[in-house]
């Protein structure tokens, strides 16, 4: 529906006609840096130099990152890598007796302990738990608390932090220094992915007032954990919000087939209600999405050969077609073949905005799509075990994270799909997935 679009005429707005001082500056941030990268790219070519030099556009852990650095932050930030092992080394600590699987762990630390800054076992024992799906009494969580606190040792033991510690201590270390930043205004894009702690921080940037923050956000494409409130993180949209309703990318056709894997599923509207699909509308038409399910690789691939020789024939180019899949391994499976049978690839990298004067079939994970659009999508290999992907929430023991993880391997699939703008192939190997059950 063009939000990226609005949020991109809002950063210039801003800065020509509200706040046209010399030292006054938007932040303009999003969830990825691949995302941020495309979208100073397209300023660039909405702007002029003097406009665009007083937007800074940067992913919010990159920010936080050089924030912290400036200000002697003595702890690494990770993302994933090196606090692995300490998690590990912690939950080999939980009490025997409660019968909880490791999973259950991440889950109460991603979802209850991290957005809620939980500090010590008092604070936990007043955590709101709503939304999991296993109870725990007073006597229980003490049990539970002492993983967290071991865990927390071992962080500060090795002078590590996680992403939403960094958020937080770089919201505390603002408000304590009362440290006023350039920027007038925050412009936000895919709100959706956006923690709890990511919203605190970007409430504490600009002082509460007029043309404050510009939030877009849609949780039909919620791919990553985050749901968040944002009343409960001091930012109020009651009464200030807006929907789009006018699908201007996708045609009417491909927008009912994406639709149509989210249907049934309630899906939120960024503020503890409900949204729906009423009244949402594709000002194009053109072919349904085509589904087809092989036997092995072997005959997918063959059949995407086929498909991208006819498209050349037709067009002379095939950069205007984007092959989509579910990882990075299947993903360089593909480009390799497709190399082996001929033809021009084109990866899209993950910090860089793609290149549309190269030629070359776009090779991009369902992840990295995200934002983007081509007038092709081919979503390759939707196969049991990789949509929904084995081990991502499926196999909880706590029915709330397994249904919420099942809405997010959804919602790769219509992201994906929604990034065509004329046409999509899905294709699978072996076992398809679930998910396209009723449509082969």
């Amino acid at each position: 529906t063009g939000k990226t679009v609005a949020a991109i005429h809002r950063a210039k707005y801003l800065v020509e006609k509200v706040f046209t001082g010399e030292t006054d500056r938007i932040l303009f941030t999003t969830f990825t840096r691949n995302l941020a990268a495309d979208i100073r790219e397209n300023l660039g070519k909405l702007c002029p130099k003097d406009i665009l030099r007083k937007i800074e556009v940067i992913n919010l852990d990159r920010w936080v990152s050089a924030f912290l650095k400036r200000n002697g932050y003595e702890y690494d930030i990770d993302y994933g890598g090196r606090t692995r092992n300490l998690w590990k080394q912690a939950v080999d600590m939980a009490p025997s007796d409660l019968s909880l699987d490791a999973a259950f762990y991440r889950e109460e630390w991603e979802r209850v302990i991290q957005p809620q800054a939980v500090s010590s076992a008092g604070e936990y024992m007043k955590a709101s738990r709503v939304g999991r799906g296993i109870r725990l009494n007073r006597k229980m969580r003490k049990q539970v608390w002492s993983v967290f606190e071991e865990y927390r040792v071992l962080l500060n033991e090795n002078g590590l932090r996680e992403a939403a510690d960094a958020m937080r201590d770089a919201r505390h270390l603002l408000k304590s220094k009362s440290e006023v930043l350039p920027y007038r205004a925050v412009v936000v894009d895919e709100a959706q992915d956006m923690s709890h702690q990511a919203f605190m921080l970007i409430r504490q940037m600009v002082p509460e007032g007029k043309n404050d923050l510009f939030i877009v956000g849609d949780a039909h494409q919620r791919i990553y954990r985050h749901k968040v409130v944002l009343g409960q993180c001091g930012i109020n949209i009651l009464g200030r919000s807006k929907k789009l309703k006018i699908n201007y990318r996708t045609t009417d056709e491909t927008k009912s087939w994406a639709v149509s894997l989210l249907k049934g599923i309630k899906i939120d509207d960024l503020d503890g209600g409900l949204d729906d699909q009423k009244g949402y509308k594709s000002l194009l038409h053109g072919a349904y999405p085509e589904v087809r399910a092989f036997g092995n690789f072997q005959e997918e691939i063959d059949y995407i050969s086929e498909y991208l020789k006819s498209a050349l024939a037709e067009r002379g180019s095939l950069k205007g077609i984007c092959l989509v899949s579910r990882t990075n391994h299947l993903l360089n499976q593909y480009q390799q073949r497709l190399i082996e049978n001929g033809f021009d690839v084109y990866p899209i990298k993950r910090s860089e905005p793609e290149d549309r004067t190269l030629e070359g079939v776009r090779l991009a994970t369902m992840h990295r799509v995200k934002g983007l659009e081509f007038d092709r999508v081919i979503i390759a290999g939707v196969n049991d075990g990789i949509i929904p992907m084995d081990g991502v929430g499926e196999n909880s023991a706590d029915p709330t994270i397994k249904a919420e993880s099942e809405v997010n391997e959804r919602a790769l699939l219509y992201v994906s799909a929604t990034r065509a703008k004329k046409e999509v192939l899905v294709t699978s190997f072996g076992k398809p997935s679930k998910f396209l059950d009723s449509m082969i």
